[in-house]
């Protein structure tokens, strides 16, 4: 099968999955998910953990904080290296505008990371919250029209690769890093 076949049969199962034009409950329950995953909702989430908690959730907030980054990072250059463009549409303008380039989708990859990280720390009750969550945002993201099916199923599996190899080698970097600024992290 050729990619130009994949690709076309990828956006019309896409198309079939959309609700961001169809008013309703459905439509409001994917904006919520769409928009819960946005990296800066993470980001200020974690530095409240961070300052108000003990050691266990500062860890758990400088590991998942970190993990966001240089998920974000190496997110974005897939992107600009890919540059295939978002599906056409009126809803998502902030994310049309400011990353025109879909594959694979951040917001899926992060929210496998933040999972994958979650089931590393604990507590059970958070990991099973997040599993639930993650691939209803991902979802979300295809159901209002700023990503296709593929940039989804891509980014899950990219933001699990880049948590499963994070966790293991994420201590002695960030004690080092903690060691560099003078600072405990946890």
């Amino acid at each position: 099968m050729k990619l130009r076949t994949l690709l076309e049969w990828d956006a019309r199962l896409s198309d079939q999955m959309r609700v961001a034009e169809k008013p309703g409950a459905l439509r409001a329950m994917a904006v919520f998910f769409a928009h819960s995953g946005d990296s800066w909702f993470w980001w200020a989430a974690l530095i409240i953990l961070w300052l108000r908690s003990n050691s266990f959730w500062k860890e758990w907030a400088v590991v998942q904080f970190s993990g966001i980054g240089i998920l974000a990072t190496l997110v974005l250059g897939i992107k600009f290296l890919v540059r295939r463009r978002r599906p056409e549409g009126e809803w998502g303008g902030i994310y049309r505008n400011t990353d025109p380039h879909s594959f694979p989708s951040g917001h899926a990859a992060r929210s496998f990371l933040v999972a994958v990280i979650a089931s590393w720390f604990g507590p059970v009750w958070l990991m099973a919250v997040l599993w639930l969550w993650a691939p209803l945002v991902a979802l979300a993201r295809v159901a209002m029209g700023v990503h296709y099916l593929s940039d989804i199923i891509a980014g899950a599996v990219f933001g699990i690769l880049i948590a499963l190899v994070g966790l293991q080698i994420y201590e002695p970097i960030l004690l080092w890093v903690s060691n560099l600024i003078g600072i405990p992290l946890w």
